[in-house]
């Protein structure tokens, strides 16, 4: 790959972060075949044209990033917030659980349902419930939006809006003290936003990495969250202000 122009390295960062949310200096120049120095000045170029975000040692996305990029991860962060929230899930009634990777690894470990329905717009939530006994797994109807393997739209949020949940189960990808939780898309917020409006309670999983984080736009207000589970250790300093806004964190 020696000796590609600006744009055909720009495009690769691009697809990069896309794909897994993040790039390091070190791993583009390798690949590239160039220096740090010049993929730092590309990251600032892609940053100038509101494509990328610099940090230190790399660069992170500003757009959605596809499920397999966000499923790879922080992998086993997000098995100890699933494995927390396990034992909240119901056996029977109905509950909602986003499209996030956090909430996908919640649904392979459910194994004691008797008669839960579970409504979703994560395609990959949805395979993780298939042939599960007690369980009832619906899809929304809606727009596949491939990057998140999701349903989003007008018709999936009018789909969602025609239950009573007991819990709604989801991931941010930034969680805010004072500002709430957030979301890369516009349509993925909407969503949550719907599924948060017709259930009895709220969880919320989110790593470490995700607080006091911002993104494009607010899906939940921290007042709307009755349970959030991290990797942290419940009382960690980090958590304080959550603690006293969050009847629950585990």
């Amino acid at each position: 790959m020696a000796n590609l122009m600006t744009e055909d390295r720009e495009r690769w960062i691009l697809s990069a972060l896309s794909e897994y949310g993040s790039v390091s200096l070190a791993s583009a120049s390798l690949s590239l075949g160039v220096s740090e120095q010049t993929v730092r000045r590309d990251v600032m170029s892609l940053e100038r044209q509101g494509l990328a975000r610099r940090v230190r040692g790399g660069a992170q996305s500003t757009a959605p990033v596809s499920f397999r990029g966000r499923e790879a991860k922080n992998t086993e962060q997000k098995r100890l917030i699933a494995a927390k929230l396990l034992p909240l899930v119901p056996r029977q009634g109905i509950i909602a659980i986003d499209s996030s990777s956090t909430m996908s690894l919640l649904a392979e470990m459910i194994r004691d349902a008797t008669d839960l329905t579970v409504v979703t717009n994560g395609v990959q939530t949805l395979r993780a419930l298939q042939d599960k006994p007690g369980i009832e797994a619906l899809l929304l109807g809606g727009k596949l939006d491939s990057r998140g393997d999701s349903l989003i739209g007008p018709l999936a949020a009018r789909c969602a809006s025609g239950f009573g949940y007991s819990m709604f189960f989801a991931s941010q990808a930034g969680l805010h003290q004072q500002r709430g939780g957030f979301d890369d898309t516009l349509e993925e917020a909407h969503i949550k936003q719907t599924f948060a409006e017709c259930s009895a309670q709220v969880v919320v999983g989110v790593d470490a990495s995700k607080l006091d984080q911002l993104s494009l736009a607010q899906s939940l207000e921290t007042s709307a969250i009755h349970t959030l589970a991290t990797d942290l250790d419940p009382q960690h300093r980090a958590l304080d202000g959550m603690r006293k806004l969050i009847p629950r964190v585990i």
